[in-house]
């Protein structure tokens, strides 16, 4: 590392450039390529998927995405004045692009699709492809047309997946808002507008590179319209934190009397080390993803693991150069004054606090117990599935339909399910005719219909809605009452097969397939994060206390999430909806970054701890010196991560704002409670033995230093805090 921090420091210019070059080069590429980001995802083995695939291979006007245009009239829809305006738009929806059929309720088919108050009616759009396969552009001029409709008392809201997509606001000023907000913190920890401009242009260039290099990999493999955003957040996060722990420890090293080019050198060698064990730790965590067989959460983890990958390549080749070209203005003018004045021997706030962890060890590990476990609490009661229309803004045209749906013919018409049978024979389409009679009369089924099809069809569809919405717990345990107890009996004595499927089988089927995965995929970050930590600091209590902690903090940000999300404590007054189940998706991709953002804390915190053990073997001093001088950054840099991801949770999207307000709660548990608190406690506790490991395992280990091969000279080290 020194080599490479020397080569970027003296050649700074180049280094420089050549950043820029990358930026413009890959900027270039990804504008020309353009992106072709897919929120497509299989489940294989699943009732809905083969649902999906037959319909897909014997009526593919049917298995393409669905979505309903609704109108409410202060007379009766079937005015002839209303009934005129909305078939004139029914003719205009289904000549544009990518719609296959509509289905009117003034056509025979259609019927049924008017309330029994005659006040709400509505159309069934087939589309010719998937929602995350049809073009955004289409469909605006569909909602566009349809909205043409409104006016003279005639309400018309559009509802759908395919709507949703397309109505999904993008928020550029995200970012911009969260970049604000680290500027600020960054000022203040630093005092210094050079310093403070740093971590942020580094972050920045890593990020920039990134997300362009994601675009360009969104043609050769999956990768969802929510990759780039996550990938954003948690690289603008991680990016500016690893710039400032190198900066910290620049300006520290500067502030001791160490000549410029030496100071670079010692933080890219130290903290730059510590960096690139942090950020291989969140890349390690992102991948465990692919333990899940899951294309579109692979996606996933390639987009975010992208823009961590660049953000610690611009930490650590990047940052030296522009270093190098800032010289002493990363201090502060008063620094600067104060450089050639005698060190102060008068401990900080952090070492004092280091004092009161040791004196109260037991006392403040209880208290930290408590506060983590009420917030935690919540997560008892989560609940996996997937936000529906009726979770969105009550501004929206979606939520709008969805409501004008539920009050005209019941929640369950937002969410119907479809049973796809293979009828090859005579008896198979009577046994199917028999199942239809019997699932009229199923507890939880508000209405059946059978979808019109020729005599001798090999496959039937049968639309069942049920009486609950599609995100009640009611309705899955509809699905799974007609999978165990309704359907067999019907396909018993014949070669009937019928699947339960449609867009809330497949979102009831991805949580369970997620769900069931879920303690294989903990396991599976766990022990990689004990092993990279056991390897680092070569010690069997830290990786244990880290992972622990690590499952602390995730539980009491499950339970916040939990609480503002599901509860609706909070989502509906600040704008992410009404209450719901919390996205199936989201505890996967959440372990995965909690674990790397946690074991960020974990590096920094006791890479310092470790190194101060390795030159005095002894352990108090070691954690006192180690919180002292941490202390102050990690806080900043939770700080930092925190004002980030709540300013991309205000973006306009729920997925996003779950993913925002469950990161910034983490984070402020992690590095306020666990990090300042917890951790420290609980290594006095444990004296020596945190630094204990087998000598026949030590023997075996490969050396990886985190800090590097330094040497603290007496007078540049921590005063230690007085113990009394």
């Amino acid at each position: 590392m020194s080599a490479l921090a020397r080569w970027c420091y003296r050649h700074r210019l180049l280094v420089v450039l050549l950043w820029v070059a990358v930026l413009a080069g890959v900027g270039i590429a990804s504008t020309a390529a353009g992106t072709k980001a897919s929120d497509s995802f299989s489940l294989p083995g699943t009732e809905s998927s083969k649902a999906l695939e037959l319909l897909q291979e014997t009526m593919p006007a049917q298995s393409g995405a669905t979505a309903t245009v609704v109108w409410e009239s202060d007379a009766d829809v079937r005015d002839s004045a209303v009934q005129d305006r909305m078939t004139a738009t029914l003719d205009k929806l289904a000549r544009l692009p990518d719609v296959a059929a509509i289905t009117s309720p003034y056509s025979e088919q259609g019927a049924k699709q008017i309330s029994e108050d005659g006040r709400v009616a509505y159309a069934s759009v087939n589309f010719t492809e998937q929602a995350m396969d049809l073009d955004k552009a289409n469909l605006e001029k569909f909602i566009e047309t349809a909205e043409e409709a409104r006016g003279d008392g005639l309400k018309v809201e559009l509802g759908g997946d395919p709507i949703s997509q397309a109505a999904e606001s993008e928020a550029p000023t995200a970012e911009l808002v969260g970049i604000a907000a680290a500027a600020i913190v960054l000022f203040v920890a630093f005092g210094s507008l050079f310093a403070m401009l740093l971590p942020i242009a580094t972050a920045v260039a890593g990020v920039g590179v990134g997300l362009m290099t994601v675009t360009l990999l969104t043609h050769v493999m999956d990768i969802g319209d929510v990759g780039p955003i996550l990938g954003a957040l948690i690289g603008l996060g991680v990016g500016i934190d690893y710039a400032l722990f190198i900066v910290t420890r620049h300006r520290s090293n500067l502030k001791s009397g160490m000549d410029m080019e030496a100071s670079v050198i010692k933080a890219i060698d130290t903290s730059g080390r510590a960096v690139l064990f942090a950020g291989g730790t969140v890349v390690v965590a992102l991948f465990g993803l692919f333990v899940l067989g899951v294309s579109f959460l692979n996606g996933m983890a390639v987009a975010s693991a992208t823009a961590v990958v660049f953000t610690v390549l611009a930490a650590v080749t990047l940052l030296p150069a522009l270093l190098g070209f800032i010289g002493l203005r990363v201090l502060s003018r008063r620094e600067r004054r104060a450089q050639n004045d005698a060190p102060e021997n008068k401990p900080g706030v952090w070492a004092r606090w280091a004092v009161v962890a040791e004196r109260r060890r037991v006392v403040l590990s209880v208290l930290s117990l408590a506060v983590i476990t009420v917030l935690s609490l919540p997560v008892l009661s989560l609940r996996l599935g997937s936000s529906d229309a009726g979770n969105h803004p009550a501004d929206t045209t979606t939520r709008k339909a969805y409501d004008m749906l539920a009050d005209g013919f019941g929640p369950g018409f937002n969410g119907p399910l479809q049973l796809v049978a293979e009828t090859p024979t005579a008896s198979d389409r009577q046994a199917l005719e028999n199942l239809t009679t019997q699932l009229a009369d199923t507890k939880g089924v508000a209405a059946v219909t059978v979808l019109p099809a020729e005599p001798d069809a090999k496959v039937g569809i049968v639309q069942v809605v049920p009486t609950t919405s599609p995100q009640s717990e009611q309705t899955a345990e509809l699905i799974q009452h007609l999978r165990d107890d309704v359907i067999p009996p019907a396909e018993k004595d014949s070669t009937l097969q019928v699947y339960v499927g449609g867009q809330t089988a497949i979102f009831d089927d991805f949580a369970d397939v997620l769900t069931g995965k879920l303690p294989l995929f903990l396991t599976v970050i766990v022990a990689l994060g004990c092993v990279l930590l056991l390897l680092a600091f070569r010690s069997l209590m830290v990786p244990l206390v880290a992972a622990v902690m690590n499952i602390l903090a995730t539980a009491a940000s499950f339970g916040v999430i939990v609480a503002f999300f599901q509860y609706g404590w909070g989502s509906e007054r600040l704008g992410w909806g009404a209450a719901g189940p919390v996205e199936a998706f989201l505890p996967v991709i959440m372990l995965s970054v909690l674990f790397g953002l946690s074991m960020d804390y974990q590096v920094f915190l006791v890479s310092r701890m470790h190194e101060e053990w390795v030159h005095t073997r002894d352990n108090r001093r070691a954690v006192a010196v180690g919180q002292a001088e941490t202390g102050r950054v990690i806080t900043a840099a939770a700080t930092i991560m925190f004002c980030v991801f709540i300013a991309f949770s205000f973006g306009g999207e729920r997925i996003v704002a779950e993913f925002g307000i469950g990161l910034a709660a983490a984070v402020a548990i992690d590095a306020f409670v666990l990090r300042t608190v917890l951790v420290p406690a609980s290594m006095y506790l444990l004296g020596k033995a945190n630094w204990w490991i087998p000598g026949w395992l030590d023997k075996r280990l490969p050396h990886l230093s985190v800090e590097g091969p330094t040497e603290t000279p007496e007078k540049n080290r921590q005063p230690e805090p007085a113990t009394r």
